[in-house]
């Protein structure tokens, strides 16, 4: 009888332990990671969807449009920089709505816009319409869907948050570099208001689903005691998972490491978007043809690719300021060398370097602010910087372009543009990573016992 009362004692035990927990568990949210692959393939759909707001695949469409609609080369050129600079200004707005309502659900109501916004600029017949065209597709291509998809892998993957981050990324370039082959064809095949038709049900058929069907519907909360330092057993990269507590906006812009980041993806943005733009003429200067200028692309691409696998895996080992100041010392020798290639070897090297720093630059991003910063405000924090991304490649092109018409040729500007991410280099060096809590709102017990929680997830005070 003892026996028995015990082990009907132990068993009320864990049935009453087992409904605690399940309770605690039910008002939390899930600890357990989702499987990597209902984060990865609803991102990377979503990234490598964000093609028809990229500059490669528009770029498949100004002849036509400046032919069909009797615009000159310069007035669209005009709208598509109008559509670039809008989305700064929408990228913090955006980032504080996927703060409040979660990454799901704003990664499908972008899905459902941006593919309305394409359905509608097949309509456009003059330069009003194009304009407005190109700034919904700027905003709701290059900027928001990027913006939610990368940020939704931040929100949802904390164990292998750069390995995953590399694996969307790699993904989503891919696509990103083979749409335009494909674009060219139905252009030429269909028009180019119905493949932009085309586009939009693509976008609406896919993204929308992944995101509502695919996606868990509750992010996984942070660990206890996984936001502490482990630099004693993790090989002295200092702390991986995140801070103590989650920074707000203003707090994390008072950090150095914010400004050497946001500088770094600008800089890149900047850089990168100018040296592509005028590449045939950049490479033509040295020698290239207009064929092995555009050849360059496929080392770029490769190079991308295998950039955001190796420096997502770097990133859940090394620093988050070693890998910033590696890539801006490569791209600031890329620009420099864009001036003294010549064809062969040397171009191709420029090509691999150059995917290297546009590719890489986004997903360290992408993984240091969730680490330095937490989950909560991550949407704003990211927006910021989204802004400055997409508001720097607007001005990219011109610059380069201002600087080469007041030379004989693109090297004095070349060597100007170089002191940029060597800037940046600079600044990462002498900047320290922020603590685990900001200055001016101290550790509490509190904190130490409620991990930081992620978006749209409300803390019970």
């Amino acid at each position: 009888m003892s026996t028995s009362d015990g082990s009907g004692n132990s068993a009320a035990t864990t049935n009453t332990t087992a409904a605690t927990n399940t309770t605690a568990a039910s008002d939390t949210g899930t600890a357990v990671e989702p499987r990597l692959s209902r984060v990865v393939v609803p991102t990377a759909t979503a990234l490598a969807l964000t093609a028809p707001g990229q500059t490669p695949a528009v770029s498949v469409f100004v002849d036509p449009i400046i032919e069909s609609l009797g615009l000159s080369r310069t007035v669209v050129s005009t709208a598509y920089m109008a559509g670039s600079i809008s989305g700064a200004f929408v990228m913090p707005l955006l980032g504080r709505a996927i703060d409040r309502f979660g990454p799901r659900t704003i990664m499908a109501a972008i899905g459902a816009c941006f593919g309305i916004i394409l359905l509608a600029a097949s309509t456009v017949s003059g330069i009003i319409g194009l304009t407005a065209a190109f700034i919904g597709i700027r905003v709701g291509g290059q900027g928001a869907l990027n913006l939610v998809a990368t940020t939704t892998v931040a929100v949802y993957v904390h164990r292998r948050r750069g390995f995953a981050m590399g694996l969307t990324s790699a993904i989503g370039t891919a696509g990103i570099s083979l749409v335009p082959v494909l674009l060219e064809r139905l252009v030429s095949q269909l028009g180019w208001r119905e493949v932009w038709a085309l586009e939009g049900v693509v976008v609406l058929a896919l993204v929308v689903p992944a995101a509502l069907l695919v996606l868990p519907r509750t992010p996984p909360r942070p660990e206890e005691h996984q936001r502490k330092s482990t630099s004693g057993a993790g090989g002295g990269t200092g702390r991986r998972n995140g801070p103590a507590v989650d920074w707000t906006l203003p707090e994390a812009m008072r950090t150095g490491m914010f400004w050497v980041v946001a500088s770094g993806v600008g800089v890149c943005s900047l850089v990168a978007t100018a040296l592509t733009f005028h590449q045939v003429s950049l490479l033509g200067e040295r020698g290239l043809s207009a064929a092995q200028a555009a050849a360059v692309f496929i080392p770029q691409t490769l190079a991308g690719l295998a950039a955001s696998f190796l420096l997502g895996w770097l990133a859940d080992h090394v620093a988050d300021r070693v890998l910033i100041i590696a890539t801006m010392t490569v791209l600031a020798v890329a620009t420099i060398g864009a001036g003294w290639v010549h064809p062969g070897w040397t171009a191709f090297a420029y090509g691999l370097g150059l995917g290297v720093c546009t590719n890489g630059i986004r997903t360290l991003e992408a993984v240091a602010f969730p680490r330095c910063f937490g989950l909560r405000h991550i949407g704003s924090i990211r927006g910021v910087v989204h802004s400055v991304t997409v508001g720097a490649s607007a001005f990219g092109p011109p610059l380069l372009a201002i600087g080469r018409s007041m030379t004989v040729s693109y090297r004095p500007v070349l060597l100007v543009l170089c002191l940029l991410p060597i800037a940046v280099v600079v600044a990462a060096g002498l900047t320290k990573d922020p603590p685990p809590a900001p200055p001016n709102r101290p550790l509490t017990e509190r904190d130490e016992e409620q991990p930081a929680t992620g978006p749209s997830e409300d803390r019970s005070d």
